[in-house]
């Protein structure tokens, strides 16, 4: 999307619009804009509601905010003009910003009408939206230069796009090669290193628990290494590194699936979310160095397929009881995680996956479970996410649970084959593989990384922990 600004103008045309407050009205007070009234018994500016007024071959969209917005209430907004009005659009748009605008809800807004182009239809012949034409520009009607926001705004929304797409698109589609090509182009595209290990190579390199994992599948698993190195020469650069799961179709293994098996495409969702935080981090050219693995496998059903009973060993060295082939993302991870620590030894570390019903089950669609031996990392997060909306809630790491991991057979096992604190005993897996990292995060995104929502029918991708973790590194 391109922009262009422009003083406010003396006079407008093609299709306006308009944020307005309800506080912009007072009593029976109408809101004058452009040399007309607008009467608050039509319209008021209630949060999610619009008006449209056609006047000298001009459509003025007014837009209701309600008395206090958050950012992604307003970025659901501004979505929804964009999805849902394009029909309303002409070739010349513009976009009035009141005074009252902060940058954050211009950004948000931004974010928003870009984010409103995307279509789940991927394989329907569609018309291109407004917006992405080539000559399309939208006109920012501003008494300020928000320049430098409002591309930030569009790179967040590119991030978040690419993530849709990924996280939508089906398994037959997006195989571990298509994301590690994704990977390898995005990073010439936008400035970050990629080496890619194949089942070959990760099975020479020891990578047991992720080789398990995807030997079942003739779609060949690929373990994706990312590295960011900032252009700043500074000598206090902080070094973060992250883990996405990356299972691009998960059956559940020999213990397979028995419902709900249509949507297992999605839980690749965790690997997504880093692969558009790179992208992100990479595109804002941010001063913090990041190494991002995703472990990409399918867990299939096939006479290879790893089996419960089965003792692996990870690349740790530690051996693993599989007492669950449906617990299969805490395996990739292991390896993500102790390959990222071995190697690569960052300051801090996050990991984010689609890992467990229980997390769902605890805190519903509202929020992602967090796991974290760190309360700074902890605490940011928190903040961070509350302030665009990604929101996640701390459960424990308690000593007490490690009960649930404990084998007799092996080092550990990857199911405590319990009804209860699924989330909690995966998480304690993970930190079984973390060698007592001092800075270690754990975010279960099972709950908010797909669902319903009015913008499609189906449940489908919302690219969170895109801009979380992206904030996250930019305060390091």
């Amino acid at each position: 999307m391109k922009t262009r600004f422009l003083n406010i103008p003396e006079k407008y045309s093609g299709t306006v619009l308009i944020p307005v407050s309800e506080s912009n009205f007072n009593d029976s007070t109408p809101y004058i804009f452009d040399g007309f009234e607008v009467n608050p018994k039509v319209f008021s500016g209630k949060k999610d509601t619009h008006y449209l007024i056609e006047k000298n071959d001009t459509i003025y969209i007014f837009i209701g905010l309600g008395n206090k917005i958050d950012y992604k209430s307003l970025k659901n907004i501004f979505r929804r003009i964009a999805q849902k009005q394009k029909d309303t659009f002409a070739q010349d748009v513009s976009l009035f910003f009141p005074e009252v605008f902060t940058e954050e809800q211009i950004e948000a807004a931004i974010s928003g009408l870009h984010l409103g182009t995307y279509n789940l239809g991927h394989f329907k012949k569609l018309e291109v939206h407004p917006f992405l034409h080539p000559d399309f520009e939208l006109k920012i009607c501003s008494t300020k230069n928000y320049s430098k926001v409002i591309s930030k705004a569009i790179k967040i929304a590119n991030a978040q796009l690419e993530t849709f797409s990924l996280v939508d698109l089906p398994s037959n589609i997006v195989t571990p090669k298509y994301l590690a090509d994704w990977a390898v182009e995005k990073g010439k595209q936008f400035g970050f290193e990629v080496k890619v290990i194949d089942l070959k190579e990760a099975i020479e390199q020891r990578l047991g628990a992720f080789v398990a994992v995807g030997k079942g599948s003739e779609k060949e698993p690929q373990f994706i290494i990312m590295n960011y190195q900032p252009k700043s020469t500074a000598e206090n650069i902080k070094h973060i590194g992250l883990v996405g799961k990356g299972i691009t179709f998960d059956t559940g293994g020999l213990d397979i699936k028995t419902a709900g098996m249509v949507y297992m495409k999605c839980d690749m969702a965790g690997g997504a979310a880093v692969f558009g935080a790179m992208q992100l981090i990479a595109d804002l050219q941010l001063t913090v160095k990041v190494t991002a693995i995703v472990p990409c496998a399918e867990n299939a059903v096939d006479s290879k397929s790893f089996a419960p009973s089965d003792v692996i060993y990870s690349y740790s060295g530690n051996s693993i009881e599989i007492t669950n082939t449906d617990a299969e993302g805490r395996l990739i991870l292991a390896d993500g995680l102790s390959y990222l620590i071995q190697n690569y030894n960052p300051e801090y570390l996050i990991d984010i996956a689609t890992l467990t019903g229980s997390s769902v089950a605890t805190l519903g669609y509202e929020a992602a479970a967090l796991f974290t031996n760190n309360s700074f990392i902890g605490s940011a997060i928190q903040q961070i996410g509350e302030s665009i909306g990604e929101r996640s809630w701390p459960l424990p790491l308690w000593e007490s649970y490690k009960s649930d991991i404990e084998s007799d057979i092996a080092d550990v096992k990857n199911f405590s084959g319990k009804a209860v604190a699924g989330a909690i005993s995966a998480a304690k897996f993970l930190e079984f593989f973390t060698k007592e990292h001092q800075a270690w995060a754990h975010l279960d995104i099972a709950g908010v990384a797909f669902g319903d929502d009015e913008f499609a029918k189906t449940k489908h991708a919302t690219a969170f922990g895109v801009h979380l973790l992206t904030k996250f590194v930019e305060i390091l």
